[in-house]
């Protein structure tokens, strides 16, 4: 039996049962969970023991000796109506008070905004015995809000965890490094812990700073949701040193922005950008302290994607001055593998993955339940491990749940075994790639296999048509990179295949304003027009402009444009589609998720597929395009009004790329003709591994690297290595 890179969660209560998990999985690391206690004889469980360390939380008696050191956030009030010259607002109303709690000690840092003038207000007082801000030269029917700053009185994650594993515990407090006392607290407390802790070889941070943000309402439930949210590092310490650094000071606004509080769906301000840096510089540097304090006594430094990782930005400029060793995360899918085993400057890489041992999901009667959530949560990772392996995998939560469940545990030992088996062919091979794609937006390589996230890999109606483009690519042979405006204005890399760009109008992932600069869109034709492809999904390049009737700006490269009533007067022909390269292994219908209403194609545009509806009888101005591809000079645009992720699906996107790039002769090299399976090839080892995506036998023509064929039969999910 093959044993290592699993890790298992463990508690006090639970050790012989662990002991015979530990052997089943071939488990060599064991951890704890947020609420649970290590076993005193931890260390003869496993080879490595993970020990959950939380550093701005925890200490609830320094928290209480330094009431003002904790965290801040600034919310915005509800909106409120002036019917009169006279306006009260309520400011806590809608909010979770055992949470937060208003900063009447700084009102100074608040702001009333006139939302209908656009303007802030001068004239208010704020009320602390009623909890109110009053306007008294209000402007009738005009609406209000209050930017009102917050402490954070109960860390966020411990209320998930009261909700949802029904804690009793104490409430945790929080502490705020930003100040002076508590950033000297945090060092001697690190190694404090460090010498009482001889059994741990991996300090596991969960995490480190700053919570991402994370409200609850009046009811105790989650209001406000942001895996990348900055909001909650916004205390006057911060505040003060941010503009002493950068020269000038930062408005309530600044970090409210109109109630979108500058969510990564927005695009950045120079103002937020700045504040982003100057956080990230910071948090790198405190991270680095306490890093070295742990590799002083002898430990490795574990830091968990997650909880209060805000600052820590894997991908940003001053992450390598971290000291990490590794990097956990959970796994959601393809795409999160991605985020994880692609993060640089760390020694090794983990991921964390479904279903979490919490009584919401293991409890009697739902074994079946657990068995499918892992089955559909492997199958889509491993997709993307196939192009480039974690290096460990583990789970979470509490191990005496899963282990009432025999037909769950005996499926997480073949998962293991499965993942040791990739790791052990694939490992650091480098995978084939038939082309390089770099998908463009306003965020560019500091949001690396981030985009279209609100809350970490969840579903959301409004973002899974695209965020299935992601998907898609992380098990594609294909390199992936993220490149911004920014980057293309610089010039683009002269190994880039193809550029997707994808999201709805005016967003940070589709582009908004950046679309109106000449340099931008001269750039992009030039480049496609020499030989390149651009695929566009949802509404790419989209910025509306009075000074031209198409609303996307590269309508003439992607060969559609999108109808908004200003050109019902141009009769439009081009509705009748074709078949074509890149629809050649669809078989049904595409899905294209919530798609795109009112797309219409250029004249010169191949029409792959069209909705037509059947009110209308007429062979002019009617149909909404779906799928379009378009010639341009020697390049090619290809339009997709959306593109969940699907096995369909990813080989539509692939031909499309490979299409777009004038790569046809390529596509049969390293190759399965069935869209339920994929292939990859290892140059460096002369491996190809056929995968089974589904859960039944399929068949399919394989093709070497040569194109030499081949008929193959796989069981359900089965991996095939040649």
């Amino acid at each position: 039996m093959r044993k290592g890179k699993i890790t298992i969660p463990t508690d006090e209560s639970f050790v012989e049962g662990t002991k015979k998990i530990s052997e089943l999985w071939g488990a060599d690391a064991v951890r704890d969970c947020d609420g649970t206690v290590l076993p005193a004889n931890v260390a003869e469980l496993a080879d490595k023991v993970y020990n959950t360390y939380f550093v701005v939380r925890g200490d609830n008696r320094w928290a209480e000796k330094h009431p003002e050191e904790t965290h801040r956030t600034f919310l915005m009030s509800e909106r409120a109506i002036a019917d009169g010259e006279k306006l009260t607002i309520p400011v806590m109303k809608g909010y979770f008070a055992q949470q937060i709690e208003p900063d009447w000690e700084n009102v100074s840092y608040w702001e009333v905004i006139d939302r209908t003038a656009g303007e802030s207000v001068k004239e208010w007082t704020a009320d602390k015995k009623d909890g109110v801000v009053v306007l008294e030269n209000a402007k009738p029917f005009h609406e209000y809000t209050v930017d009102f700053l917050a402490k954070i009185i109960w860390h966020p994650v411990q209320i998930y965890n009261y909700l949802t594993n029904n804690w009793t515990c104490e409430k945790q407090k929080m502490y705020d490094p930003a100040f002076p006392n508590t950033a000297e607290y945090i060092k001697k407390h690190m190694d404090e812990w460090c010498k009482a802790h001889p059994e741990t070889n991996v300090v596991r941070f969960t995490t480190f700073l700053y919570q991402f943000s994370l409200v609850f309402n009046e009811k105790g439930k989650e209001k406000y949701v942001d895996w990348f949210g900055y909001g909650m590092s916004t205390s006057p310490a911060m505040l003060v040193d941010f503009e002493k650094e950068y020269g000038y000071k930062l408005r309530a606004e600044d970090f409210v922005d109109g109630g979108c509080y500058n969510n990564p769906f927005r695009i950045p301000s120079p103002r937020f950008r700045d504040y982003m840096r100057f956080v990230q510089k910071r948090v790198c540097a405190t991270v680095r302290s306490l890093t070295d304090i742990v590799h002083a006594n002898g430990k490795e430094a574990m830091m968990f994607l997650g909880d209060d990782w805000i600052g820590a930005e894997p991908y940003g400029e001053y992450f390598k001055e971290t000291g990490l060793d590794a990097v956990v995360g959970s796994v959601g899918g393809g795409v999160t593998v991605r985020m994880l085993s692609e993060i640089p400057y760390v020694k090794y890489r983990e991921g964390r993955f479904l279903p979490y041992f919490f009584p919401d999901t293991f409890f009697d009667g739902n074994e079946d339940a657990a068995v499918a959530e892992l089955n559909k949560n492997w199958n889509t990772a491993r997709r993307a491990i196939m192009r480039k392996p974690l290096d460990r995998i583990g789970f979470g939560g509490y191990l005496s749940l899963a282990a009432k469940f025999d037909k769950f545990v005996n499926r997480v030992a073949e998962v293991c075994d499965e993942f040791r088996a990739v790791s052990e062919a694939a490992g650091s091979a480098k995978p084939y790639n038939v082309l390089t794609v770099a998908v463009l937006n306003c965020w560019g390589k500091v949001r690396s296999w981030m985009s279209h996230m609100v809350a970490h890999e969840l579903w959301y109606q409004q973002i899974y048509s695209y965020q299935g483009v992601l998907e898609a690519l992380s098990g594609l042979p294909v390199e992936v990179r993220f490149i911004s405006f920014e980057d293309v204005r610089k010039g683009i890399d002269k190994d880039i295949d193809v550029i997707i760009n994808v999201g709805d109008a005016e967003t940070a992932y589709s582009g908004g304003e950046n679309w109106a600069d000449e340099k931008v869109l001269t750039t992009l034709r030039r480049w496609v027009k020499e030989g390149h492809g651009f695929i566009g999904v949802g509404e790419p390049t989209a910025h509306a402009s009075e000074k031209d009737g198409r609303f996307f700006r590269l309508a003439d490269v992607l060969g559609v444009d999108k109808e908004r009533g200003f050109t019902l007067s141009d009769d439009k022909y081009n509705i009748f589609a074709k078949k074509h390269f890149i629809t050649e292994d669809v078989d049904g219908e595409i899905d294209y998720g919530e798609g795109m209403k009112n797309i219409y194609a250029l004249a010169d545009t191949d029409v792959l597929d069209i909705a037509i509806s059947d009110r209308f009888k007429r062979s002019v101005n009617v149909g909404e395009v779906k799928l379009a591809a378009n010639a341009y000079g020697k390049g090619r645009g290809v339009y997709i009004a959306g593109l969940p992720y699907s096995a369909a699906n990813a080989r539509l996107l692939l031909r499309a790329m490979i299409w777009s790039a004038g790569k046809e002769n390529a596509l049969k090299k390293a190759f399965s003709s069935n869209p339920l399976t994929e292939c990859s090839y290892y140059p460096e080892t002369g491996k190809y591994a056929i995968i089974n995506n589904s859960d039944k036998e399929q068949t399919t023509t394989f093709y070497d690297i040569n194109g030499k064929a081949a008929f193959v039969a796989l069981r359900a999910g089965e991996i095939l290595w040649k």
